[in-house]
């Protein structure tokens, strides 16, 4: 087992669903097993970072998890799954099958991509940051985009249409709830640290329930221009009984979403637990 720092760097999102849930126990208001420390970025350089094994613990996609599976594993706490919230395809007018056309990718370890793969094989991918993703639809650079995050409540002020909502593709094809993000932790860590840091996020999502007020002004500092009720939208959608734990049904949806990778050669199989297990 690997020795404990003296400060836990924990890596998450500015969105407002990850600074919600985790505003607690970044400022220290539910008990966790060593000090944490912040460290905000965007989705997809938390991806890339766990590719390196740069954070002990950190927010990342589930598509970006599967293939760091030797280092990581994933925390029944904290995470993002559900109904109704998954990533669109958007165009500027009416298009009928994507293979062959340009779509606008917000990563290649994004859990959107690896949707819109498994329904449009043949679409040449063009990667941006989440946020460049609307304009560039919007100025016909590319045929499409994927959106994600709060561009879903978005999307319509950029003369935008859906195209797709791949969450209800997944949905109509496994009937489970659609996995996006988990928080993981190195599996070299030891068992109780793991399973006390799982707790301590589940405190931190319970404390903000709890205590709506105590975030407020930390989700604002990072929602950057986002609206307020474009905010409180996000953390709706996004956090929910699965953040508090994946539970039954949320296993086998990252089970099923995992296969799927697999088989489509996105990542190799493994064997290892998929989730932290209380010592």
């Amino acid at each position: 087992m690997s020795t404990l720092p003296d400060t836990l760097h924990l890596g998450y999102s500015f969105c407002p669903n990850d600074t919600f849930i985790f505003h607690a126990l970044h400022a220290g208001l539910v008990p966790a097993p060593l000090p944490v420390q912040e460290v905000l970025e965007d989705v997809q350089t938390l991806n890339d970072w766990a590719t390196l094994g740069r954070l002990p613990m950190t927010k990342i996609s589930y598509r970006a998890y599967f293939g760091v599976m030797n280092r990581y594993v994933a925390l029944r706490a904290g995470g993002a799954l559900g109904r109704g919230v998954g990533p669109l395809i958007v165009t500027r007018g009416e298009i009928g099958n994507l293979n062959g056309k340009t779509v606008a990718s917000p990563g290649a370890l994004t859990t959107a991509e690896l949707l819109l793969r498994l329904v449009y094989p043949e679409v040449k991918v063009v990667r941006m940051r989440y946020d460049e993703v609307m304009p560039a639809v919007e100025r016909g650079e590319v045929d499409a985009g994927l959106i994600i995050h709060e561009s879903r409540f978005t999307y319509p002020q950029h003369g935008l249409s859906k195209h797709l909502d791949l969450g209800a593709w997944w949905e109509g094809e496994t009937g489970l709830p659609l996995p996006l993000g988990a928080i993981l932790v190195r599996r070299d860590l030891a068992p109780d640290v793991k399973w006390a840091l799982n707790v301590s996020v589940r405190s931190s999502l319970e404390y903000a329930y709890a205590h709506p007020e105590a975030s407020r002004a930390y989700i604002r500092q990072h929602a950057l221009e986002m609206a307020d009720e474009v905010m409180q939208a996000h953390i709706d959608l996004y956090v929910n009984a699965f953040s508090l734990d994946v539970g039954e049904e949320g296993t086998r949806a990252v089970q099923e979403l995992h296969r799927r990778a697999v088989d489509v050669g996105a990542v190799a199989g493994s064997g290892l637990p998929l989730f932290v297990e209380k010592p």
